[in-house]
Formats: C-alpha cells, structure tokens, sequence
C-alpha cells in the first residue's frame, strides 16, 4: 500500500513545529497580558450542538463521525430508499468532529455559567476540521487561535479586541490591516432595500465579494430571488471611498428612521474613535461595508485581518455574538470574539522571512563518539549541559568522522564536540563550530558556562 495523506491534511517537520511554536507562544503570552484564561474542548462534538449555527453553507462542511459499529441499523427504511440525506445524517451520525472554536466554547459557558465570573474572558488554540476544498492556506484540519469575552455588552471589549489584534501582530512583525463592520449595519442595508427576509441570504452573497466580484455578487443575490430594483438600491456599497467617515455619513443619510442601521454606525464609531484615541494609525483600521462574515451567529462588530504584502485570504476574523447561548438554553450572555488563523500567518510569515533564528530548533552540541572509554564522560557532559537548559546529544555509533559531521550539518547542530584522552588528562573540551569552520579548546569550567 503506498502510503499518503488526506486531501486537506499536512505533517509537520521539526523545523515547522518549532516555528508554529514561536507563534502560538507570542500569541499565548499577550492572552495572558490581556487577561484571557486558557481553556480545551473536545475536539467532537454532538451533532446537534454543531448544526444549525454556522449557516445552510457552513453545515455542509461540518465533518460527521459515523456511529460505531453497524451505523445503519437503526435506519428508516423509507429515508434510505429514497436517499434522503438530511434525516439520514442524525440516523447515522450522532458525533462530529468541531467546526471552529466559538461553538463548543458557547456550549461550555451554557453548562457551567453558574460557576463562571462575568464578564468570562477565555482564550483557546486547539484545531478544528471542515471538509473544505482544499487550496493555498485553506486546509480541511487547521489551528485557531481564539480569545473571547462573554457577559458584557461594553464596547470596550471591541476596542481591547482591537489592540490584541494589533498587538500581536506587531510582535509578529506581520504589517496587517483590520477590516471592521456591524452586523446592525448589515441588517439595516436589507431594511433600506426593502430585503429584511432576505438577510441571511443578502449577507452570505455580500461576503463573497473578494472573491467572485461584484458581477457575482450580484448574479447570487438575483438566483436567491432578491429583485432587480433591491439591488439597484444597494449598488453605492461597491463604490465605497477610502474614507470611513466619509462612508459611515452617506449611511446616515440613508438610514434616516432606520434604527437598527443607525445603531450599527454608532457602534461602529464609536470602537473607531476609542481606537484613534489610543493611538491606533486609521490606515491599520478599515471600514469595510461589504464585510459580511458568513456565520449566522455574528449580531453586531465583525472583523477580519489581511496581511498587507501577502496576497492571502483573512489571517484573522470574529465579532460579536449576543444570542449564541440561547440555543442551548441560557439567556442573557452576550459575547464578542476574535481569531487567530495559525497556519495562514505561518504562511505569510514564511513567505516575508519573518522568522527569527530562534524560531528553528537546534541543537547546540553534538558529542563525537570515537568509541572509546570516554563515552561516560561524555554522558555525564551531556547531562550537565542539559541540566543548564543546553541541548545536546551523543553520536551513537563508533562511526567514521565525516559521517558524524554529515550528520551533524543535515540536522543544523551547531558545534561537535571531541572528548578524548588529551581532554580527559587536562580538564578541557574541544569543539569545532561547523558554520564558521573554527576549533577551539577551553577549560571544562568555561565550557560548562557558556
């Protein structure tokens, strides 16, 4: 059987585990530094806790888990017969793996808000899994990166949100640009245009636009059965300028008597001006009228990060969520997230040579073996070494030196290490620094505090 992977899915080398490890360690620690607690969730979930929150678009690529064992024997005959999906999925499937993060953590918070202490700030990295088409940064299981705030209403967690965005990024040295709307503002754009049943539909076309344009944007809105005349009304939301203030204005002039509309834009200019405030430059915050963000369950702020001088889709996203609890059963805990797409700024971090040499896992000293009897001195070395937070290890063949060098230098270990009689005898080690080609020998103490 020659082996392969599934479509969607990678390994990860050593060198692409330490990186990703740089940028999960950068992230975690500004979560800390803004206050967010860790948490973990299964990485199934039932079924029914996963579909129906996502949208008709995203249900479809909830990854389901067959039940175990003969999965069909509970089956209606009638559903089988005539290959009806949609009830043969819950008669088949009881589990499915998580399709993003803020779900399962909704969840959470429904079965334990009697113990939280509101407002309840979590953070969370953990993958999660959709059956996806697979392409350049879009993979079928990825990493997010999530934090989230539950209990409040205040702005003012859109504006934190805003400066852990920015100030992660920075610490990434990734130049990137936060794109923001209001959910509130969508829904007044159906008002004004006569489509408030149509919402749902209007706001899953719209979020399209990067990537099949205005002619197909419109072309869906039509085959969703949003009238010519509807559309025509909402033809300004492709000409926007570069003005945010500019473009929240012409909206007030068209929401005149439109209060969920006219409460989007206060929202929104309200998180843009904390924003300014505090120092933030407008051109790393961008009004976006046409971000729509396809999950269902977004009630006001949305956001997505691009990277600036990489051509890639959003490398971060999230907004508010003030019902999501609801569903399962627990009222009155508003929420507002955010994310990290991991493997998407690897990426683009990859592609700007933005890893540092520490991001790359080394080691610092190899030990030759030349299979004599100070091997056991070497050992005791190595334990020392180590003791002190320094990577090293002992080549464990009696082998010829050029193969250990080979190998030294396909791994990337810095120095080789001789120990032989002569260090023994005199208490010194010798090592060769295999990039710069040099040898020395030191004192056993100055080596032991390097």
């Amino acid at each position: 059987m020659k082996p392969s992977l599934a479509k969607g899915t990678r390994d990860f080398t050593a060198q692409e585990v330490s990186r990703r490890k740089y940028i999960i360690n950068i992230l975690q620690n500004n979560f800390e530094l803004f206050g967010f607690q860790p948490l973990e969730t299964p990485s199934f979930e039932n079924l029914s806790t996963l579909t129906g929150k996502y949208g008709e678009e995203g249900d479809r690529l909830i990854f389901k888990i067959l039940n175990s064992g003969d999965y069909t024997s509970e089956v209606n005959q009638e559903d089988w017969d005539h290959k009806n999906h949609q009830k043969l999925t819950s008669q088949i499937s009881e589990k499915a793996l998580r399709y993003d993060l803020t779900v399962p953590f909704a969840r959470f918070v429904a079965m334990n808000h009697g113990k939280l202490t509101f407002p309840f700030k979590r953070s969370q990295i953990q993958p999660v899994w959709r059956a996806d088409r697979p392409q350049k940064g879009r993979y079928r299981e990825f990493y997010q990166c999530d934090a989230d705030v539950v209990g409040s209403e205040s702005l003012l967690q859109e504006v934190e949100l805003v400066q852990l965005y920015l100030k992660s990024f920075a610490d990434l040295k990734v130049p990137v640009t936060i794109h923001m709307n209001n959910r509130k503002i969508l829904s007044g754009l159906a008002e004004y245009a006569g489509i408030t049943d149509k919402l749902i539909d209007f706001t899953v076309a719209l979020d399209k636009l990067d990537k099949i344009g205005k002619e197909g944007v419109v072309k869906e809105l039509l085959e969703r059965e949003i009238s010519q005349e509807s559309i025509d009304k909402l033809d300004f939301l492709f000409t926007q300028s570069d003005d945010a203030l500019e473009n929240l204005l012409q909206l007030k002039e068209k929401f005149a008597g439109n209060e969920i509309g006219l409460k989007g834009v206060e929202e929104l200019e309200y998180v843009l001006t904390q924003s300014l405030n505090l120092g933030v430059d407008m051109q790393n915050l961008v009004f976006n009228i046409t971000l729509a963000r396809g999950l269902d369950y977004y009630t006001g702020a949305i956001f997505e990060v691009k990277a600036d001088e990489v051509a890639m889709g959003s490398i971060g996203g999230g907004g508010r969520y003030d019902n999501l609890t609801e569903v399962f059963g627990v009222k009155n805990i508003p929420g507002i997230g955010i994310s990290f797409g991991l493997d998407r700024i690897y990426l683009v971090m990859e592609e700007l040579n933005l890893f540092p040499e520490e991001a790359s896992s080394k080691i610092e000293y190899l030990f030759a073996n030349s299979g004599g009897e100070e091997i056991a001195e070497a050992l005791k070395l190595i334990m020392q070494l180590r003791a002190k937070g320094i990577s090293a290890e002992l080549y464990p063949e009696n082998a010829k030196i050029n193969k250990q060098f080979t190998y030294a230098e396909k791994k990337g270990i810095k120095n080789v290490v001789f120990l032989g009689e002569e260090e023994l005898k005199n208490n010194t080690v010798t090592y060769k620094d295999i990039e710069a080609g040099e040898k020395k020998t030191v004192s056993l103490e100055e080596f032991l505090g390097a």
